[in-house]
């Protein structure tokens, strides 16, 4: 296979893995290399995302590395082969990188769960919350990079509607609710249809109130995103230099653990859902 100039953050994840499995065996690049019979490069490049692997090598490697994790094997051997592309990818090239990494992530997903305290959660935002958000840049971004932007974010939305309808739970610090970004009649919008998006069977909304005595990760945008074998889970924190994100067991467990955290200060959906109507009969 060609090697990939810029490996999506699903390429690298599935690099990452592959390198735990390896450290875990004690064994060096080099040396599983010459056990699977390449190049002694080729290990470390299929770590960083810049090569793939067939299944048949994909099961060679967890043979060499003694993993016996069947359902791990396969949630990997699924990251196999030749990429299909995604709808995100039709923006690469016009907007942030992480922006795709983002899609690429929710749309693997078996299930999300986000923190918000300052902004609505990007996958409710409507098209004028999120053209006043961008527009608020400093730096002003270009007109047509604000247009594709918006509309990038308008398309993750598929990820709640479609068949299999993603389970979602978005914890929302009041905050963000009483910000009125693009003025009170875009703020109203935004909120009544975050209140027609909380009626979904598979999104559950959670309002973090100004009463809470305080909680874990105060003030950060995170995502947690649940992988079809939960050593595969990611996490996504939002920092003023783009996304970071965090793969590594006790990172995903502590993430997991602040949450769990976060959500026990959070109102139940009916008490969200009636303080967010509270909030917009407000404007």
């Amino acid at each position: 296979m060609a090697p990939r100039h810029y490996p999506t953050i699903r390429q690298r994840r599935f690099g990452a893995e592959l390198r735990r499995l390896r450290e875990g065996a004690g064994l060096s690049a080099p040396a599983a290399a010459e056990r699977l019979g390449a190049d002694r490069t080729m290990i470390s490049n299929i770590e960083s995302g810049r090569f793939g692997i067939s299944e048949e090598r994909l099961h060679r490697l967890t043979s060499i590395y003694e993993c016996n994790d069947t359902g791990l094997i396969r949630a990997l051997a699924a990251m196999t082969g030749g990429r299909a592309k995604g709808w995100w990818d039709e923006y690469r090239g016009k907007i942030p990188p992480d922006f795709l990494d983002v899609a690429e992530l929710e749309h693997h997903a078996t299930s999300l769960r986000t923190l918000q305290t300052a902004h609505i959660p990007g996958l409710f935002q409507t098209e004028d919350h999120a053209r006043a958000l961008f527009d608020l840049f400093v730096p002003a971004l270009p007109r047509l990079e604000v247009e594709l932007r918006v509309a990038h974010r308008l398309a993750r939305h598929s990820v709640i509607t479609q068949d299999r309808g993603v389970p979602y739970v978005g914890l929302i610090h009041e905050s963000a609710l009483r910000m009125r970004i693009g003025g009170s009649h875009v703020a109203k919008r935004q909120l009544m249809r975050l209140l027609d998006e909380s009626e979904r069977p598979n999104v559950r909304l959670l309002v973090i109130p100004f009463t809470a005595e305080g909680f874990p990760m105060a003030g950060e945008t995170v995502m947690y995103a649940s992988a079809p074998n939960p050593h595969l889970d990611t996490v996504e924190v939002d920092s003023p230099i783009g996304a970071v994100f965090f793969d590594a067991p006790t990172q995903l467990a502590n993430f997991r653990e602040r949450l769990d955290l976060v959500e026990q200060v959070t109102l139940n959906p009916g008490e969200s859902r009636d303080l967010i109507l509270a909030i917009a009969g407000d404007l």
